[in-house]
């Protein structure tokens, strides 16, 4: 299938390469040229600009963006809602606030022009590993990029396939799910990556109470010096808290068993704030979710090991570098220059 990608960053540029290793055809494009230039030297066709993306695809065309919320992606689809004709769909694979999904859609709509909101989970790893996809959109347009999210998505041996869900819909053990209409999809992403707040945060306050064991001994006698590299490996063996996010740690930890490369600011890209207030509007109580939120916000001025874990988690799986710069505070936090970034 031929698929146009806007955003080569360290998610849009490993999307193409998966596409491209699986038999699709990719144009893409960056403002930033250089990327450009390396994914066509991988085997796509190189876009210059966002009309010749779309003058190089054909009818019905498909184009995934996939750049920062806010302004970097309303910009790049204010543009191409005035390139492309009836028929055609753009889908957005960024963390899109599931709000803007059902304006833009409504919008595009007008025009003839098919939109799919796509929460895309899977990091820097998602090249290799696969993506586990949250999609919202209609049936018709979502089944029309089937075997897009078919090459992307990990596949049915990713994971032991759970008891009882004979005759359920495919889709979800192979990766990948139509979760509702639109905005469905980054309304599923809010709510994985508060999650992800949750599980974060409960390893690094735990890890940070194995690495203070030692102070016990002014109290109770007792001194421990746990090798915490050693501890989450065992704990990758048959324990209940076994996962990747704790593969991950057990992989930081053994390059640096203290951590010191990293300062502990730990950044917050949106979905977490959006998923607490989402939570305050149901009256949804969520205890821990919030407090995982106001703990990445503490850390921008005291740090602790447990944040340094939260830096180490979040660079494992997503490549992210310790910002110092105010963080994102809402859908509309990017710049219109942004539109190349780096994911």
């Amino acid at each position: 299938m031929q698929i146009g990608i806007v955003g080569l960053g360290r998610m849009g540029s490993n999307i193409a390469r998966r596409l491209l290793a699986a038999g699709h055809s990719c144009i893409a494009f960056d403002l930033d040229l250089a990327r450009v230039d390396e994914i066509a030297a991988a085997g796509a066709q190189a876009a210059r600009d966002l009309s010749g993306l779309v003058a190089a695809l054909s009818a019905p065309r498909v184009l995934w963006i996939m750049l920062p919320a806010g302004s970097a992606t309303e910009t790049a689809i204010h543009t191409l809602s005035d390139l492309l004709s009836p028929g055609d769909i753009i889908v957005d694979g960024g963390n899109t606030f599931y709000e803007d999904d059902l304006r833009r859609a409504a919008l595009l709509a007008e025009s003839g022009i098919g939109y799919v909101d796509v929460g895309t989970s899977g990091g820097i790893w998602g090249r290799e590993r696969g993506y586990s996809l949250m999609i919202g959109g209609t049936p018709e347009a979502v089944s029309h990029i089937d075997p897009i999210f078919k090459a992307l998505a990990p596949g049915i041996g990713a994971a032991a396939q759970t008891i009882g869900r004979q005759g359920a819909d495919q889709r979800p053990d192979h990766g990948y799910v139509h979760a509702g209409p639109h905005g469905a999809g980054h309304f599923a992403k809010m709510v994985h990556n508060a999650i992800e707040y949750g599980m974060m945060q409960a390893f690094a306050e735990g890890f940070d109470i194995l690495r203070n064991a030692s102070v016990l001994a002014d109290r109770t006698g007792a001194r421990y010096e746990f090798n915490l590299a050693d501890i989450a490996e065992v704990w990758r063996r048959g324990s209940v808290v076994s996962s990747w996010l704790l593969d991950l740690i057990a992989g930081a930890l053994a390059k640096d068993g203290q951590l010191l490369h990293l300062e502990g600011q730990v950044d917050d890209s949106g979905e977490g704030r959006w998923a607490v207030s989402t939570a305050i509007k149901q009256g949804v109580p969520a205890n821990v979710l919030a407090a995982a939120l106001n703990a990445r916000f503490r850390s921008r001025h005291e740090h602790t090991f447990g944040d340094k874990m939260l830096s180490a988690m979040r660079e494992e799986f997503g490549g992210h570098r310790e910002a110092m710069q105010p963080q994102l505070q809402g859908s509309r936090g990017t710049r219109p220059e942004d539109i190349g970034a780096r994911r």
